[in-house]
């Protein structure tokens, strides 16, 4: 098995375009914008366990993972540059876990306050994640500080944890219902060395779907589907359940199978991603395409108005990718994570960094929403704008932790290699075999179509550079060979400049005939950057639309949206006025001007109709 190095986040500054304006939105807006609404929802407060019966903000039992997550994310910012209002309130966080941390190591703020005798008795009730959350955010913060006080606690935590599940396996489940626990143990193992914890990810991974004590929890058959403990995880050969836990899943059973050079876990999770990318995943990156369960359901079935695709689940399954490119250098994984970065993900939040959105349809139609007029319940669509908490509001935190710490996603390593993955302004400095060497990357992508890099000290080092899938032609000014979908050039001198060069005109993509749909229609993308019609731009009735084929596209720079829109030639039918419901059909159409806009800043602008997948004329 190869083993490839990540280059962390903190040996990476990205100073230039698209993810240097993001990443300082998410900074000086989204982060703190998380942090007041957690305050507005007495989530912060919780952490002083002194709720009681007939106060407001009840604690909810996943609420130790929200503020988790944004202690996480205030870390990754800290490495980066001071954050002082951040700063106190993570470290008064840290105050009050330290001070309700039982004897015994444990903490959890729904379980000491409002279930006391109920610890770990409900496999759903996110006792493990909150630990692993917490976990992840004490490791970021001690490499972010250096203050292990938070670090400390949480290894305490896992070592009951430990003995609680490995050694007296005294619980009433065996591995966690939601997962995440497992991925943050390999996380704690790495920064401390302490094998143990690498040992419980195992154990946890080992016996996932392989146990009798989950089955008896999580009866009936379609329960410990949703939790992936259906099969034991080497078995597994599609993606099945709620899509934010088997992403995490996926994720650590990659990190366990790269610590242990287990070569059957490795080939699962392969057949697990290829089964994602080619059968379920949507053209924006977006997984998971079942409202009940927030889950996975079958091949080709990706509805648009009905998609769920919540933002955590991109986000689980970029973390799976990523991992996948620690153990192999094919661009698959990282064209995922791009696809991802631009589309899926990005809608998540507001073109002002304030607003979210939990789900991320692939279509919406305003009239939807008033339909039924005639009964008191309605069925189940998604938000048409985002909002700036949820009850369940993992995605906030998710988003500004991901957003901090995208650097992650550039580059890995091997001795004699540096892996180009994603292209984004930026310089880092990073270990090569045995030598330090220093990439610069100056571009505008996507906007632009141009990579420029400059290594030093890189002489005797090749530089791979993923060439995108979605890139019909390219040029680059060194020679190169072709591997796994990367350009491979010898750096020669300690001072080696290479231009990329790819060709980015607007495209139309077709879907698979099994996605019923989309049959007869298509989608719009530019280099990874997939796009939509509002009816705010193209009036009503945008269902009406037909896309011309030969596109007569023109692309204009949008300051609001910080990307190019597009606009391409297409026909709508003549709205005739009439008492008509159905008549013999009539070929007129009128010729109009269609314009597309990024699919991440659909909206912004109030209530509109939206749609991805067009028709075609």
């Amino acid at each position: 098995m190869n083993r490839y190095n990540m280059v962390p986040y903190t040996d990476i500054d990205i100073d230039s375009g698209f993810w240097a304006y993001r990443q300082q939105l998410n900074r000086e807006v989204t982060t703190g914008a998380v942090m007041r609404r957690f305050q507005d929802t007495g989530r912060f407060d919780a952490f002083r366990l002194n709720w009681r019966e007939g106060m407001p903000n009840k604690p909810h039992y996943f609420w130790d993972s929200d503020i988790a997550k944004w202690m996480e994310g205030v870390a990754y910012l800290l490495k980066k540059g001071p954050a002082p209002e951040y700063e106190a309130v993570l470290e008064e966080t840290i105050d009050r876990i330290e001070a309700g941390q039982g004897k015994d190591g444990y903490f959890n703020i729904f379980f000491t306050n409002i279930e006391p005798t109920k610890r770990f008795s409900n496999r759903d009730w996110h006792e493990l994640y909150c630990a692993g959350h917490l976990i992840e955010a004490a490791v970021a913060y001690d490499e972010a500080t250096g203050r292990d006080r938070f670090l400390k606690i949480m290894m305490k935590y896992a070592d009951y944890i430990d003995r609680v599940f490995r050694e007296e396996n005294s619980a009433a489940f065996m591995t966690p219902g939601h997962e995440e626990l497992e991925l943050a143990l390999v996380k704690l193992y790495r920064h401390t060395g302490e094998k143990r914890y690498l040992d419980l990810s195992k154990f946890f991974i080992d016996n996932r779907g392989a146990n009798d004590k989950d089955k008896a929890a999580d009866t009936p058959e379609h329960k410990l589907r949703l939790f992936q403990s259906h099969a034991p995880v080497r078995e597994m050969t599609t993606a099945e359940g709620h899509a934010v836990r088997a992403g995490y899943l996926y994720s650590a059973m990659a990190d366990i199978a790269r610590e242990t050079q287990d070569e059957t876990l490795l080939a699962a999770c392969k057949t697990l991603f290829e089964n994602i990318v080619t059968r379920r995943m949507y053209i924006t990156g977006g997984v998971g395409s079942g409202r009940y369960g927030e889950a996975y359901t079958v091949d080709f079935d990706l509805p648009n108005e009905l998609a769920y695709t919540e933002t955590c689940a991109a986000i689980a399954l970029a973390y799976f990718a990523r991992r996948m490119l620690t153990m192999d250098a094919d661009s698959v994984y990282a064209d995922v994570v791009e696809t991802i970065l631009y589309n899926g993900f990005l809608s998540s939040t507001s073109l002002d960094g304030k607003r979210f959105f939990y789900t991320n349809p692939m279509a919406i139609s305003v009239r939807d929403r008033s339909r039924n007029v005639s009964a008191d319940k309605y069925e189940w669509l998604p938000a048409m704008e985002r909002v700036e908490v949820f009850g369940c509001s993992c995605c906030p935190p998710n988003i500004t932790r991901f957003v901090a710490s995208v650097a992650e996603y550039m580059y890995t390593t091997d001795e004699k290699r540096i892996f180009v993955h994603q292209f984004m302004g930026s310089n880092a400095e990073f270990g090569v075999g045995g030598k330090t060497v220093r990439v610069r990357q100056t571009t505008d992508y996507p906007t632009g179509n141009t990579v420029r890099f400059i290594v030093e000290n890189g002489d005797g080092v090749q530089l791979a550079v993923r060439i995108p899938g979605w890139c019909r032609k390219f040029s680059l000014s060194a020679g190169y060979k072709m591997e796994k979908g990367y350009a491979v050039v010898d750096c020669a001198g300690d001072a080696f400049e290479l231009t990329l060069t790819m060709e980015m005109e607007p495209e139309l993509i077709e879907a698979n005939p099994e996605v019923q749909a989309n049959a007869g229609r298509v989608a719009l993308r530019r280099g990874p950057v997939v796009y939509c019609i509002e009816a705010a731009d193209n009036g009503e009735r945008i269902q009406d639309i037909r896309v011309d084929a030969q596109l007569d596209a023109k692309v204009e720079y949008c300051d609001t949206v910080k990307m190019p829109v597009v606009i391409v030639r297409g026909w709508r039918r003549k709205a005739e006025a009439g008492s008509w419901l159905y008549r013999p059909v009539k070929a007129e159409m009128e010729e109009m001007r269609v314009k597309f806009i990024p699919y991440y800043a659909f909206a912004n602008r109030g209530p509109s109709d939206m749609q991805v997948w067009n028709l075609l004329k």
